[in-house]
């Protein structure tokens, strides 16, 4: 088979550097590799807003319909671009499991290794098998995201490996598409935005993305961010270390998160919030979003839709409640990863099915009708 240079094709996808490459660090010498990531739905809720009411509007960006189905790849595209400009072979990463996916993938489709470094016995099956997928070299460590991250960060200082976790200012260039996307979306700016908080890079990156969109006049206001962490994994909210983070949501299960610094800044200078929710909180919100809105996420993901209910209910004491906002707010949720990436925390909704006659009498009398 004839070996074609996915970096030169003129068939390789309109990804969000062909979109945004004057606000991204590229340049007419970066070999661009792309999935055609980007372009994700912003997904109108009716029950959310009716939920926050008074004539607010809710609104859903779903990044699980990237192509590794993560926002990860908005990021990971100019990442991998980068280190083939800098001649590097080989990518690492530290993951909780979608950083290693969309790494897997775009170092796969640029021709050059990949390097994964994950806490043993951590990551959900979804994306330790597209890492597998992919070709990524997997290493599992005995210890936790955290752990994971320093050893990568001792490795990344050999001159033959290109770091592409968040600490990667690449990485949060990337990803700040998401942000113009909603603006362009919208046509401005939301009043609120609303994500999950782990590592932090995206909420940093949202931040800086909504800020030099308004720098360069395609926006009006710019607004308030507000991000959630699981109770067992709240170091930015607790303002401390997390030695041993606990939660039901693996994408963001971390204790120091690497951009805790800049996403504290991200909530500062927006006027935002940072708050928890519980996994009981978390895993309600997954099924009340699939089952009413038909948007099926990973835990990690529903965690800004258990921040909104929280942000509703005075009685929960929510940190920035929605009780006091402006009428006719805008509001944004970002979603950031497909539900099938994390599938084991959904399967107590399975039921044993027991056969029926292929008749259909027998057929209703199965649906109770």
């Amino acid at each position: 088979m004839t070996e074609v240079d996915p970096v030169q094709s003129e068939h390789r996808g309109r990804g969000v550097i062909a979109r945004y490459e004057r606000f991204l660090p590229v340049s007419s010498e970066t070999p661009i590799v792309s999935l055609g990531e980007g372009d994700t739905p912003l997904i109108f809720s009716p029950r959310l807003s009716a939920a926050v009411g008074r004539g607010c509007q809710v609104h859903i960006k779903y990044e699980g319909l990237n192509p590794t189905c993560s926002f990860k790849d908005r990021g990971m595209t100019v990442a991998v671009s980068k280190a083939l400009e800098h001649k590097m072979v080989t990518v690492i990463c530290a993951s909780t499991g979608n950083t290693s996916a969309a790494a897997a993938a775009y170092a796969a489709r640029a021709g050059i290794r990949c390097v994964v470094v994950l806490p043993a016995g951590k990551i959900a099956s979804g994306k330790l098998l597209q890492a597998f997928a992919y070709g990524a070299k997997v290493v599992a460590i005995d210890g936790n995201f955290d752990d994971a991250l320093r050893v990568v960060r001792a490795i990344g200082e050999r001159s033959d490996f290109a770091i592409v976790n968040s600490i990667n200012p690449d990485r949060i260039a990337g990803q700040m598409t998401a942000a113009f996307e909603i603006i362009d979306a919208l046509g401005d700016a939301p009043d609120f935005h609303l994500l999950p908080l782990g590592n932090a890079g995206n909420i940093t990156a949202y931040w800086a993305g909504y800020r030099q969109y308004h720098a360069a006049g395609n926006c009006r206001r710019l607004p308030a961010m507000i991000g959630f962490q699981a109770a067992g994994a709240a170091p930015v909210y607790y303002d401390r270390v997390i030695e041993n983070p606990k939660t039901i949501a693996s994408a963001i299960r971390i204790g120091n998160p690497a951009s805790w610094k800049a996403a504290k800044s991200a909530v500062h200078d927006s006027r935002g919030a940072v708050d928890i929710v519980t996994d009981e909180e978390i895993l309600a919100a997954q099924r009340w979003l699939a089952t009413h809105e038909g948007i099926f996420v990973e835990p990690a993901s529903a965690a800004p839709i258990a921040g909104l209910f929280k942000c509703c209910d005075p009685a929960r004491k929510p940190i920035y409640p929605f009780t006091q906002i402006p009428e006719s707010s805008t509001i944004v949720c970002t979603v950031t990863g497909h539900g099938l990436k994390d599938p084991e925390v959904m399967a107590d909704c399975m039921i044993k099915l027991p056969p029926v006659a292929p008749n259909d009498e027998e057929v209703l009398k199965a649906i109770e009708i």
